[in-house]
C-alpha cells in the first residue's frame, strides 16, 4: 500500500525498498553498553519504552551528550506524565508540577498514584533522578532550570484555554519552545557546538514553537474527540462560534479559513529554523535537529487547505519520510526542502483565502532564506562527510517512524509534544 501511494514518486520507492533491505541496525554498540550502570541501562529502556520517535536519534547522539539529552527526555516525560494525568486533582498537581524539579535532587521522590500508561518513570523516579545527579554540573543545571520552567508554565495552562494568539506562543513556548532552549543550552555544554547556539533564546524557542505548532494544526480531529482544543480562539472564533464545528461539512470554508490561518502563523517560524540550523557543526546534533524540522514543513504541506485535517488523519507518506530522512543531512539539502515545500504551499494558496497576503508574504521570505549563501557558507564550514554512525541513525529513524505511523494515530510531539 505505501509502495503504491509512492508510485509518482521513484526516489520515494527506491529508498523505501533500500529500507525494508537494509533494515534497523543499533544505534549503540555493545561496548557503549556495556560500558554503562545498570540504572543508565534501565534509563534507555524506559527511552525506548515511552518515545516513538526519539529514542534512536538521541541514542546516535555524539559523547556524553547522548546521555544528558536521554535524562533530559526521561525527566520531562515524568513531568509531562504529571501533567497529563486528568486522575490527579488540581490541589495536588499544581504544588506537584511547581516543586518537580526539587525532586531530582532527592534520592527516594518517587510517585505511585498516577493511572496514565508511562507512569513508570514516575513511579521510578529514583533510576532516573540517580543518573541525573550523575551528570555533570553543567547538564544538570540546564535540566533543573527547564524542568521548573516548564512546570510552572504548565500549571499556569491547567485551568484555562488558549485563547489570543499571542497566549499560543506561549503555551507553546512552555511545552516545546524551552525543550529547544534547554536542548540547545546542552549543545553547547557538551561543547560540540559553539556556546551561540545556547545563548540564542530566540532561534531556539522557534524551533520548538515550530514543531509543536505543526502537531497541534495536524492533530485538530483527534484531540477533538479526545475532548482537547489547543487552537487558539482568537484564530477559530474568527470563522465559527465553537471550534468542534469545524468537523460539519457545511462549515468546510471557515474551517479551511481557519486552518490556512494556523498554517501561515506556524511558517514564520521557518527564517528562524533556517538560521538556527546553520550554525550547527556537529554531524550527529545537525540530524537531530534538522530531521524534525523538514518533517514538519512536509506535514504543514500536507494539512495546507486539506479538508482532511478535518474529516480523518493526514500524514505525509512513508517513503516521503523515509527520503526526508536520508535526505537532511545538510544545509544545502535542508534548504531545499524548505523551498520545494514552501512552494508546494504557494500553489495551493486561494485568491479567496482570508490570509493569503499574509501567506505569500511568508512564502517570499521563506523562499529567500532557502536560496540565501550565506547560510550554505556558515555550516560549510564546519561540515563534516556523513559517517558511518550518521547511516545508523537514519536507518533507526526509518524504523521508528514506520513503527509509529503503523497502526497508532498521530500523537503529541515526544519531547516537543502536547
Amino acid at each position: 500500500m505505501d509502495i503504491l501511494k509512492s508510485l509518482g514518486h521513484p526516489e520515494e520507492i527506491f529508498n523505501l525498498f533500500k529500507y525494508k533491505i537494509g533494515g534497523c541496525r543499533s544505534v549503540m554498540t555493545k561496548l557503549d553498553y556495556d560500558s554503562m550502570s545498570d540504572t543508565l541501562r534501565t534509563c534507555y529502556a524506559y527511552l525506548n519504552q515511552t518515545s516513538r520517535s526519539f529514542a534512536a536519534v538521541i541514542q546516535a547522539l555524539d559523547g556524553e551528550l547522548r546521555h544528558a539529552v536521554c535524562i533530559f527526555y526521561l525527566v520531562l516525560r515524568a513531568l509531562d506524565t504529571v501533567e497529563d494525568d486528568m486522575s490527579i486533582p488540581l490541589e495536588q498537581k499544581v504544588p506537584l508540577l511547581h516543586d518537580f524539579h526539587t525532586f531530582l535532587y532527592q534520592p527516594d521522590w518517587c510517585f505511585t498514584e498516577s493511572k496514565e500508561k508511562d507512569r513508570r518513570v514516575l513511579e521510578d523516579f529514583p533510576t532516573i533522578s540517580v543518573e541525573f545527579r550523575n551528570l555533570g554540573p553543567e547538564y544538570q543545571d540546564v535540566i533543573s532550570d527547564i524542568c521548573h520552567r516548564m512546570g510552572v508554565g504548565m500549571a499556569d495552562f491547567l485551568e484555562k484555554k488558549v485563547g489570543s494568539m499571542k497566549e499560543w506562543d506561549w503555551y507553546c513556548h512552555y511545552v516545546a519552545g524551552l525543550v529547544g532552549i534547554g536542548l540547545s543550552r546542552l549543545f553547547s555544554a557538551s561543547q560540540l557546538e559553539d556556546l551561540e547556539v545556547g545563548r540564542d533564546t530566540e532561534l531556539a524557542n522557534s524551533m520548538g514553537l515550530f514543531l509543536q505548532k505543526t502537531n497541534i494544526i495536524r492533530d485538530y480531529l483527534e484531540d477533538q474527540r479526545e475532548g482537547r482544543a489547543f487552537w487558539p480562539q482568537e484564530a477559530w472564533s474568527q470563522f465559527t462560534s465553537r471550534l468542534e464545528d469545524f468537523t460539519h461539512p457545511q462549515n468546510l470554508s471557515s474551517a479551511l479559513s481557519c486552518l490556512n490561518l494556523l498554517v501561515t502563523d506556524a511558517l514564520r517560524h521557518v527564517p528562524d529554523v533556517i538560521a538556527y540550523l546553520s550554525r550547527l557543526r556537529n554531524q550527529s546534533v545537525f540530524n537531530f535537529c534538522a530531521i524534525p524540522q523538514v518533517m514538519a514543513i512536509a506535514t504543514l504541506s500536507a494539512c495546507y487547505n486539506n479538508p482532511q485535517v478535518f474529516q480523518g488523519v493526514v500524514k505525509i507518506r512513508k517513503g516521503q519520510a523515509v527520503t526526508l530522512m536520508m535526505q537532511a543531512t545538510n544545509m544545502s539539502a535542508v534548504q531545499s526542502i524548505m523551498a520545494q515545500h514552501s512552494q508546494e504551499i504557494l500553489q495551493k494558496v486561494s485568491t479567496t483565502d482570508p490570509s493569503r497576503e499574509k501567506t505569500l508574504c511568508i512564502l517570499t521570505v521563506i523562499r529567500e532564506k532557502s536560496l540565501s549563501p550565506a547560510a550554505l557558507s556558515s555550516r560549510a564550514h564546519h561540515l563534516s562527510p556523513v559517517y558511518v554512525s550518521a547511516a545508523m541513525l537514519l536507518a533507526a529513524l526509518s524504523w521508528q517512524y514506520l513503527n509509529a505511523t503503523a497502526g497508532q494515530p498521530p500523537g503529541g510531539a515526544d519531547m516537543q509534544g502536547h
